[in-house]
């Protein structure tokens, strides 16, 4: 008799625990994400297991979404609109002024030209001032635009950024943006050193 019982018991009951416990943990789970989905806890939300992933990839949207607006002000362009106007690599070869196109050296001062006539100063900073911490007072002065109206220097500007990095990321995310329905060439600004040079040699003279 000793022997009999826990044959015929423990298997039911092993059975019992398998078939009918499981999905009732299940189904309380389940429903506890329903009623209180606002109030679950993350550690409720991880023990539902791999098959429910729906938490973790909106989450990551939101935090991108906000980094970007973060990142950038509602007052300058977004990272969409620049990458939506600008040429691809194949339009920019049929355009003569990309032809010989170099980037140059490295340095936080940039260089645009084939400006359209009607721009402006602001539509240059509406595009490359969200390469600029506007909260850094150091930043925002050295953000310095320099658009040319008259001369040889027509349809060019100088934009002075904070820092080579930021220069950097402005290079290659406006070159060949379609402001004013003509594709902006930008590059690095050449350094200053033979201006410094001339002034020098003027002062000997």
């Amino acid at each position: 008799d000793v022997f009999e019982q826990p044959q015929h018991v423990g298997p039911k009951k092993i059975e019992f625990h398998i078939t009918t416990d499981i999905p009732a943990v299940l189904q309380i789970n389940s429903e506890k994400e329903l009623k209180n989905d606002l109030y679950a806890t993350t550690e409720e939300i991880n023990n539902t297991g791999f098959g429910r992933i729906f938490p973790t990839p909106s989450s990551n949207d939101k935090m991108e979404t906000e980094e970007e607006d973060d990142e950038i002000p509602s007052e300058f362009i977004s990272r969409k609109d620049l990458e939506k106007n600008r040429l691809s690599r194949e339009e920019m070869e049929k355009f003569s002024v990309f032809k010989n196109y170099e980037p140059g050296d490295p340095n936080c001062r940039i260089y645009v030209k084939n400006l359209a006539k009607q721009v402006q100063e602001k539509d240059l900073k509406f595009i490359f001032g969200r390469y600029v911490d506007f909260q850094s007072e150091v930043e925002r002065n050295m953000f310095d635009i320099r658009l040319m109206k008259e001369g040889r220097m027509k349809g060019q500007a100088f934009i002075g950024l904070p820092n080579e990095k930021a220069a950097a990321k402005a290079l290659k995310e406006a070159n060949g943006y379609v402001l004013f329905e003509k594709p902006m060439v930008v590059q690095f600004a050449r350094s200053a050193r033979p201006k410094q040079d001339a002034n020098e040699g003027k002062r000997k003279k």
